[in-house]
């Protein structure tokens, strides 16, 4: 796409979410959520209880935007090397070969990732962070773009397990897929009863309105939007003030304010936007920040939440003009 026409970019993005739509109902924000993270470089963490349609979405997503796509079932008994790849001894040459996993692809669908241990969850985090797979002494680059787009059942959930720190703070954001609404959701038994088939996705017409050129270019187009001084002293004042609140144990990470500036760069790009300004800050701030923060125990206890907390930072924090 030629960088003289960045609204026929614009415009070729927010195609996207029309195309998920003739597959998902009602699930707008999250569609939005996907692009941005697309946008940002970054990866997203989706989280509701089975059957709100985790799964559908990122698959129709990853159609709608024409990348080639991996799904991963994460279960208590996966390994490592099911996911990364790993050496696999050659008879006929009498040495070590890597052999890719599922990882090597644009678009990785880790789904229910908190069903499988730790130690399987920290396979992802080189390539979550670093783009790459390193085994026997060499590093293997992943292609460009890279998406992880994960799903989870809430925590409490029987079989699950809490995603280690390190594993959230790869996600930019974490977006939380709520039951839909009422005509939402006959919206959904309609098309089921006139033959809507979640496994076969080309009958419901979803195909790729976006190329990998323009993607790279929209994500470059998103990183060069301009954010002030006067924001960026925002963002910092907002993550100072969740390590402040009585009820955080651990609160926004220098990376957390890196990420939310990702993510309000490409929610204004979307919008048409030159550059930051702190409605977009505020916007991206829940879902770039939730699952970063560690609450203390008696805060947890009380019912307390993340979401809560940074609503009550976003009020209290003093916004530049």
């Amino acid at each position: 796409m030629s960088e003289t026409a960045p609204g026929d970019l614009r415009e070729a993005m927010n195609r996207v979410r029309l195309e998920v739509g003739k597959a998902v109902v009602g699930q707008d924000g999250a569609v939005t959520g996907l692009l941005i993270a697309l946008l940002g470089r970054g990866h997203v963490l989706l989280e509701g209880v089975p059957g709100v349609a985790k799964t559908l979405l990122v698959r129709t997503f990853s159609r709608a935007v024409g990348l080639d796509t991996a799904r991963i079932q994460f279960t208590p008994d996966l390994m490592p090397g099911d996911v990364t790849g790993s050496l696999v001894y050659d008879a006929r040459t009498g040495e070590f070969e890597f052999r890719s996993g599922p990882v090597f692809t644009n678009v990785l669908l880790a789904d229910e990732i908190n069903r499988t241990p730790p130690k399987t969850q920290a396979a992802l985090l080189e390539a979550m962070e670093e783009r790459q797979v390193s085994a026997d002494g060499v590093s293997r680059p992943l292609p460009d773009p890279f998406l992880v787009a994960a799903t989870q059942n809430p925590v409490e959930h029987e079989g699950t397990y809490t995603l280690p720190e390190a594993q959230l703070d790869r996600f930019l954001l974490k977006l939380v897929i709520d039951l839909p609404a009422r005509d939402d959701e006959i919206s959904v038994l309609r098309r089921h009863a006139d033959g809507f088939r979640p496994g076969a996705l080309e009958t419901a017409g979803v195909s790729a309105v976006v190329t990998v050129a323009e993607i790279r270019a929209a994500q470059q187009a998103a990183a060069a939007v301009e954010v002030s001084d006067d924001v960026l002293g925002y963002v910092v004042d907002l993550a100072r003030a969740t390590r402040q609140s009585p009820s955080v144990q651990l609160g926004a990470s220098p990376r957390a304010a890196t990420a939310l500036l990702a993510a309000a760069k490409a929610w204004a790009w979307l919008g048409g936007y030159p550059a930051i300004t702190p409605d977009h800050v505020q916007t991206m701030l829940v879902p770039a920040w939730r699952h970063r923060l560690q609450l203390r125990p008696d805060a947890e206890i009380e019912g307390v939440s993340a979401d809560t907390i940074l609503t009550s930072v976003l009020q209290q924090t003093r916004v530049p003009i």
